[in-house]
């Protein structure tokens, strides 16, 4: 950088217990040279320190990047590795000192107004000059003499959320490259999710198309010949199969249907392709039977390269899909499935994959397996068949003001999804009954309660406290969901239980349309799970309705 000091007078601010020449041979060692903001950034740590009490355990938190944090790194004991330095980029000169348990403490930040009497202070710090035209000497010398002077100091409460304990959480080895890394980053670390800074990641080498046992021959010398993949023929609009099946012999017929086909030349094989490399057929077939778990199978051998998954039986498609993202994240390879929790028949296709290339590296081929190794991808959930209770609650239904049409419309849901009612209680909006029909639903057997309306912010909406009186247990209320916004999910003796709001009487698709099929099925609903519908969860409301062949919940 230069020399860019000046004369030590004598006159200069000291700097916590440190001359100033002191902290400016400090800085020069850990910063490389004594820069004015890492200058001015211990006159600004070491006021905030003065004002805490000696006993109090505190953490930093720098509102810029630059140099500050050095500061504090400097003449405290927090730093960015043990957690105990945040920096929250506001792209303002502030530093703040704060308890670590309760978050009070006290902000020191640079004020304009006190800056006016230093005018080279000001023009650094307001970048009026280029850096080269800066009189750096005398930007020191201000620095010296102001000192904390130029700074405000205010008493500060910082919010729960930056008070939060830094974590990595659990470690777990990426199954692309193999590393450590923090698991809440995702299936795979974010190096191999794209986010290297490399302009090559160190763990992969240029990819080659094919094994150099592989060349690419004109047709006419491709006579007698096996074809090393199926060959696709498309006609537009009618038909896609495969012309060719691996291992045909190709014959001097086989030339014209060849050149119907826009092949002029094919791969031939002219010895071992080596342990190396994994044909594509194979990849397939690994790939698939890890992939299927419950109720789903390869549905033949691979076709032009790829397996198709079927489903064994009707139920909900059941998708890892945190796993799914990581494999597809391998170089080469591919999985393609229906949208999870998707309602599925038998024997359909609810998933494909392959890989890329003809040939697929090895290395590349076993991360894809790591990937797959804990478990299946893909299964299907058959729905039971429940016994429902049914819950209406309301003081215009029980007197009879208006006809209940609850009823109809679960009993409706209910018969598309193999389910029936098995008994239905309506009820005042009472607190102490509505408990006591719950409980009374759950005596008489029933698997699934679904109660209906009282889950707004009415004052007589009491539904959820009746039930809460009956023993409800892990409550979820409320879902991103429109229409369904006021859901209740919950469990009354380990019995599901799911609150209607009262849209569903005006609109045809709501949450319960979403959330029931899922509770046949047996899965639990988290508040990650309703977190995730809401990107999806509103319903267009067509003309022409066509759920669940629509984005609604996916």
């Amino acid at each position: 950088m230069g020399d860019q000091t000046y004369e030590i007078r004598g006159d200069e601010l000291p700097i916590g217990q440190y001359s100033y020449k002191e902290f400016r041979d400090m800085a020069t060692l850990f910063h490389n040279y004594p820069a004015p903001g890492l200058m001015l950034g211990g006159y600004m740590v070491e006021a905030a320190k003065a004002l805490m009490a000696d006993d109090v355990l505190y953490e930093v938190l720098a509102e810029t990047p630059w140099c500050l944090p050095d500061a504090a790194q400097m003449l405290t004991p927090c730093t960015i590795g043990n957690g105990w330095l945040k920096v929250v980029n506001l792209g303002r000169y502030a530093v703040s000192l704060y308890d670590k348990y309760t978050g009070e403490g006290v902000r020191v930040s640079v004020c304009p107004k006190k800056l006016e009497e230093y005018g080279e202070f000001k023009t650094w710090l307001y970048k009026l000059k280029p850096k080269p035209e800066q009189d750096t000497p005398l930007l020191q010398r201000q620095i010296a003499m102001a000192g904390a002077s130029v700074c405000n100091v205010e008493r500060i409460t910082v919010t729960k959320r930056t008070m939060k304990k830094r974590s990595k959480g659990g470690i777990i080895d990426c199954p692309v490259c193999g590393e450590p890394y923090p698991e809440f980053h995702g299936a795979i670390c974010r190096a191999c999710q794209g986010e290297t800074p490399y302009v090559q990641s160190l763990t992969k080498t240029t990819p080659i198309e094919v094994p150099e046992a592989i060349k690419s021959v004109p047709i006419e010398e491709a006579v007698g010949e096996e074809a090393l993949h199926d060959m696709t023929r498309i006609e537009p609009g009618k038909s896609k199969g495969p012309a060719f099946k691996k291992g045909h012999t190709f014959e001097v017929g086989d030339l014209c249907r060849l050149q119907r086909i826009g092949k002029n030349s094919v791969y031939v094989a002219e010895g071992d392709v080596g342990e190396e490399w994994v044909h594509e057929n194979d990849c397939a077939r690994s790939f698939a039977a890890a992939m299927c778990g419950e109720n789903v199978a390869a549905k033949a051998e691979p076709s032009e390269g790829k397996v198709e998954i079927v489903s064994t039986a009707a139920g909900m498609l059941v998708v890892d899909a945190r796993r799914l993202e990581a494999f597809n994240h391998v170089p080469g390879v591919m999985a393609a499935s229906r949208k999870g929790f998707s309602l599925v028949s038998d024997d359909v296709s609810v998933a494909g994959t392959r890989a890329i290339p003809l040939y697929l590296q090895r290395t590349d081929f076993e991360n894809a397996m790591r990937v797959l190794e804990d478990g299946p991808v893909f299964s299907v959930q058959p729905l039971r068949v429940a016994k429902a209770g049914v819950l209406i609650t309301g003081n215009e239904v029980f007197d009879g003001l208006i006809q209940d049409r609850f009823e109809g419309i679960i009993e409706a849901k209910l018969a598309s999804l193999g389910s029936k009612i098995g008994k239905t209680i309506i009820c005042p909006d009472d607190r102490e009954r509505i408990a006591a029909a719950a409980n009374s639903l759950v005596d008489d057997g029933c698997d699934l309660i679904i109660t209906t309306a009282g889950l707004s912010v009415d004052p007589d909406d009491v539904t959820r406290l009746g039930l809460l009186d009956a023993g409800l247990t892990d409550i979820l209320h409320g879902a991103p969901i429109l229409p369904g916004a006021m859901t209740l999910l919950g469990k009354i003796r380990d019995v599901q239980t799911l609150g209607v709001p009262a849209c569903a009487l005006f609109h045809k698709h709501t949450s319960l349309d979403l959330l029931l099929p899922r509770l046949l099925a047996g899965l639990d609903v988290t508040r990650t799970d309703l977190a995730r519908i809401g990107n999806g969860g509103m319903c267009m409301e067509c003309t022409h309705c066509s759920f669940p062949k629509c984005p609604f919940g996916k």
